[in-house]
């Protein structure tokens, strides 16, 4: 009893600041604003540069503003409370009404992130498999049903907290964490578990008829590039003027139509689409054919095959775009995984303890995803990366 009265006193007489809870986690509000900060900034940029720059309104990186929307929502309307918690130690302060629709912005928008990513390897999948059938330009009605399914579905994973499955007798005040654990089991199956693996099985089909179609393409050009030869050689023999190495002297027989002599070029220096990965072997032409190429006149060509031809292809830019997917899909699990598999553990074991520390540990790894996916695409996105410099010029300037 007079321990305690004298530990009073001496309370008294320190200063207010030394008065404050010994349990205050300022790392984890200087983390957290900041991290708040990067997603904010970060997601607002790949939200403008999609919507300012022509070169990245790709139906593709719809998909990703959509995935920007839900990281963007993250940091406004779950983050900062989240923040609050950990700066005080884990206890709950706030009314529990607060906490539940910490709950459900929580649990949906992590589930619409899962979703805009399995959405994105649903519309890539369609692109390489029908590439006939897939408009690259606009929004067509099955990509708005995909964007529109994922928030939906989102939502109702989220509706049971709405609907009061987490207030339940005896709760304790100082928590605020999901309370059912058929529920926890439920929302971690249908966000995680089921999604990822048809993801992972779709980006794989899709890898592989991406694959298929550039060995297509390669053997068709070859096939161009080896009719060519042989009407280079039949026009020569046809001149039968005798030939100087790289002079073609007198008269040059007809030149090849200019869209065989532009695959050839594009194959030679790899032009096609931006693409750097195609090098046929083909002796380049001597100048004085290429200057009498230059002056015939083209053939015209009916619109509408021209138009199957251009929506058959794969462009250059949507070729990168599934270069950064995997990485995006790739940081996603790493971030995610272990906080599903510690949460789901949790719920359906109940004599395993888990350390609160591992608990708030994975949860903060999984909100860094929402801060790393603008960095992916400034790293691995040419475009993505000229606009956000010059934005930061631009801000830095001002």
């Amino acid at each position: 009893m007079s321990d305690n009265f004298t530990e009073i006193e001496f309370d008294n007489t320190t200063p207010k600041a030394a008065t404050l809870p010994p349990d205050y986690n300022f790392i984890a509000l200087i983390f957290g604003i900041l991290l708040i900060i990067v997603i904010i900034c970060g997601n607002v940029l790949v939200c403008l540069s999609v919507y300012m720059e022509k070169a990245l309104k790709t139906t593709t990186n719809y998909f990703i503003v959509s995935l920007a929307v839900a990281d963007l929502l993250l940091a406004v309307l779950v983050l900062p409370l989240f923040v609050y918690a950990e700066f005080q130690g884990g206890v709950w302060s706030l009314d529990m009404m607060v906490c539940d629709g910490l709950m459900t912005m929580d649990v949906m928008l992590c589930t619409a992130s899962i979703f805009n990513l399995c959405a994105i390897s649903v519309d890539r999948f369609i692109a390489v498999s029908i590439p006939l059938n897939y408009n690259r330009k606009h929004v067509d009605q099955r990509q708005i049903i995909l964007l529109s399914g994922t928030w939906l579905i989102a939502l109702a994973v989220a509706s049971p907290v709405m609907f009061g499955i987490n207030d339940i007798q005896k709760r304790n005040p100082a928590e605020c964490k999901l309370e059912d654990d058929n529920y926890v089991v439920y929302s971690s199956v249908c966000s995680f578990f089921i999604p990822c693996p048809i993801m992972l099985l779709l980006y794989f089909g899709m890898f592989r008829g991406l694959k298929r179609w550039e060995e297509a393409r390669k053997a068709k050009l070859k096939s161009s590039i080896q009719e060519c030869r042989k009407l280079q050689q039949a026009a020569a023999a046809a001149a039968a003027i005798p030939s100087t190495p790289g002079v073609i002297p007198g008269p040059l027989p007809m030149p090849l139509p200019r869209i065989i002599e532009r695959d050839l070029a594009q194959a030679r220096l790899g032009l096609e689409d931006n693409d750097d990965f195609l090098h046929p072997e083909c002796p380049p032409f001597p100048p004085e054919y290429r200057e009498r190429i230059s002056s015939v006149p083209s053939i015209a060509y009916q619109q509408q095959p021209l138009q199957k031809r251009k929506r058959a292809k794969i462009n250059g830019r949507e070729r990168k775009a599934m270069r950064v997917l995997p990485v995006v899909v790739g940081c996603f699990l790493f971030c995610w995984t272990p906080f599903f598999v510690v949460h789901i553990t949790r719920a359906m074991c109940s004599t395993c303890y888990i350390p609160p520390g591992l608990m708030s540990t994975v949860t903060w790894l999984g909100y860094v995803n929402s801060a790393l996916n603008p960095i992916i695409y400034t790293v691995f996105n040419t475009e993505f990366r000229k606009f956000f410099k010059k934005s930061l010029h631009s801000f830095s300037c001002c």
